[in-house]
């Protein structure tokens, strides 16, 4: 399993502490780590934390060992950087390691002798955390680049604001110098000042019906001519600026000056990075190097860029990409998310052929010359290694004339498991259409009356064939294919009818891709808003561990809802050791305690150790507790015994529908 299932950890450095060679501790955990740089000291963990780049720190506690001065470690580190991903590697499960831990946010405890398959777990559970540090550290980062930003952008970057009659009513210093003009000979007037006639007309009309009939951004590159007659190319964005009512106000323009072009194969990998999968397309303009021998390089410039400007336009209507990629001598890229074109059920070679048949169709007129051309393609599907990928077909394209798809051995298996994915978002997808995304109800109950005090809704999806399948099955992959927050609302209209004909208190789960999308949280509004009468009885479930984006929305909803009666809890709590602190300011009202240390509890101490410290910090708080996964009456016995209030699980009821 090491060597197979990790590849996520062989990336990274770990800071071993460890005092005890004899353990043999950094032999077990060798085959998991790019690198274990392990130390004995507390002098020597702080040395190798500040020399080394660290990814994760684990700490060895003995019970004879001093475990303060091992914790304080920790804290010295956190100080340097709080999001630290560390462990504690114990013999032993004593209440005072457990609470230190607790107290020091520890994500995870390794245990002995070590377990495969536990530590596999573990690893998969850090993976989540590692990336969401790297993507806040890179956000922190970038917060403060805008700082520096701020102070020079009118150095580097052409701005006007324009009112909504076309009249420019700012221009930045930046305009006026790259122009020619001075503000007072461009305030007032419209942008055909700057406009150069090279520019096909399409281009203008593509970019009034986004800015002012759809009200959308606009990107794209422009020709423009200055005062004293020379022409200069600018990449411009363009957005219109609305009101609440949704209004246009005005329109900023931003232009970057890129005469001395750049190539925009930078732009693309981008892109490809910061999708999961991708699928990526290929132009070359065929025999663009033959060129030169019968045309300047004025027009060979001039054919380059306006079949760049004129690219999507070839594209079949069937599917539209947002960009073009101008890689130079003749050659393009676009890139998309594979799960978003496979969800438009196009088929990818009948729909480059068309391209190629419209681009063979057209004419390019330039200075009232027409040009004849044609294309050859290639295109790949995956992550890694794509454009070397997509490069080699269209070497293989060029010679054999025919549209090539290249992937290597890690796409392709990113292509099977893409091909699964979609079958379930398809499955999803015609089950929301037949209304068959359905809620169970499972009651959860008052452990000292033993009555039903609550439901939890469910969700639920009957597949084509009439089965009943779990979350497990489609929930994570429907966040992919952008239907989760379809599912969501499907499930709340479930949720909120069934509250409107039971007296009893009602719970649903949300999670934080719902709460930090806008029109997802005024959704819900709208439901609070139409049951204001039952709504008190409505608890919202938030996962513990979801990599929130942007606390602020998450913490703006929950004060809007717990305003209008809603109760707050948080589910799967103690999974893997939870920020007390972090918890603290979601002010839940329930902590929901994770079915995995629960469905143990009777025959394992550390479950009970942890649960019995969950409990006494939540009624500390005055925050109510409930157990999931309570099977038979000695769980629910022995959670009785150690104050828990509620009870959730099969000795009281499996989830069904509930019938009205």
């Amino acid at each position: 399993m090491a060597n197979e299932n990790n590849y996520f950890s062989k990336r990274l450095t770990l800071l071993l502490f460890d005092e005890n060679p004899l353990q043999k501790l950094e032999e077990n955990l060798s085959g998991y780590f790019y690198n274990i740089i392990r130390v004995d000291s507390r002098t020597a963990a702080l040395e190798s934390f500040r020399k080394n780049h660290i990814d994760l720190v684990l700490l060895n506690i003995e019970e004879n060992g001093d475990i303060h001065l091992k914790f304080d470690i920790i804290e010295e580190i956190k100080k340097v950087k709080p999001f630290m991903i560390t462990l504690i590697h114990s013999c032993t499960r004593s209440c005072e390691i457990l609470e230190k831990a607790i107290e020091s946010g520890i994500d995870a405890v390794l245990e002995t002798p070590i377990d495969e398959t536990k530590l596999f777990k573990t690893l998969q559970k850090i993976e989540r955390k590692y990336l969401f540090n790297e993507e806040y550290e890179a956000n922190r980062q970038n917060i403060n680049l805008l700082k520096q930003y701020k102070d020079i952008a009118d150095k580097s970057t052409i701005i006007s604001k324009t009112d909504t009659k076309g009249k420019i009513t700012y221009a930045n210093d930046n305009f006026c110098k790259v122009s020619g003009y001075s503000k007072s000979e461009l305030i007032g007037k419209n942008h055909n000042k700057i406009r150069h006639p090279d520019n096909p007309s399409e281009i203008y009309k593509d970019m009034w019906e986004s800015i002012k009939e759809r009200k959308k951004e606009w990107n794209g590159i422009l020709k423009n001519i200055s005062k004293c007659g020379r022409a200069y190319y600018v990449k411009t964005t363009i957005t219109p600026i609305l009101d609440e009512e949704g209004n246009i106000l005005e329109y900023i323009a931003l232009r970057n000056n890129i005469s001395s072009i750049m190539s925009d194969k930078k732009h693309f990998l981008d892109k490809i990075d910061s999708n999961i999968l991708s699928l990526l397309i290929l132009v070359q303009i065929n025999e663009f190097d033959m060129l030169e021998k019968f045309y300047n390089l004025t027009t060979i410039d001039q054919i380059e860029k306006m079949f760049g400007y004129k690219l999507l336009s070839y594209l079949p209507q069937s599917y539209k990409f947002d960009n073009v990629y101008n890689l130079d001598n003749g050659r393009y890229a676009l890139v998309t998310d594979f799960y978003d074109f496979m969800n438009s059920e196009v088929e990818i070679k009948t729909y480059l052929h068309q391209f190629i048949n419209n681009v063979k169709e057209s004419k390019l007129e330039i200075d009232n010359v027409e040009y004849d051309l044609n294309v050859s393609l290639s295109y790949a599907y995956g992550k890694y290694m794509l454009y070397e990928d997509a490069k080699s077909g269209l070497e293989e394209s060029l010679e054999k004339n025919i549209i090539v798809c290249h992937s290597n051995d890690f796409s392709l298996y990113h292509q099977k498991e893409a091909k699964k994915n979609l079958e379930v978002i398809k499955m999803v997808k015609i089950a929301l259409d037949n209304y068959n995304i359905i809620s169970y109800f499972q009651p959860i109950i008052n452990n000292k009356t033993k009555q039903i005090d609550k439901y939890e809704s469910l969700v639920r999806l009957i597949d084509e064939n009439g089965n009943v399948l779990t979350p497990y099955n489609f929930l994570n992959i429907s966040k992919k294919g952008h239907y989760y927050n379809k599912i969501t609302h499907r499930v709340l209209e479930n949720t909120f009818k069934i509250l409107k004909n039971i007296t009893t208190k009602l719970s649903v789960n949300l999670s934080a891709l719902d709460i930090e999308q806008d029109h997802m949280r005024e959704t819900i509004y709208e439901f609070l808003d139409q049951y204001k009468v039952e709504r008190d009885r409505l608890i919202f479930e938030l996962l513990e561990d979801e990599n929130i984006k942007d606390f602020s929305k998450v913490k703006g909803f929950i004060k809007k809802v717990k305003a209008m009666g809603i109760k707050i809890a948080i589910d799967d709590f103690g999974a893997g050791y939870s920020n007390f602190e972090r918890l603290l300011e979601f002010e839940p009202d329930i902590l929901k305690i994770d079915g995995s240390l629960i469905k143990n509890i009777t025959n394992d101490p550390y479950s009970r150790n942890v649960v019995e410290t969950i409990v006494s910090f939540a009624k500390k708080q005055n925050i109510l507790t409930i157990a999931e996964f309570v099977e038979n009456e000695e769980i629910f016995n022995l959670l009785n015994d150690i104050g828990v209030d509620y009870s959730q699980g099969y000795y009281f009821g499996k989830p069904e529908e509930m019938k009205l």
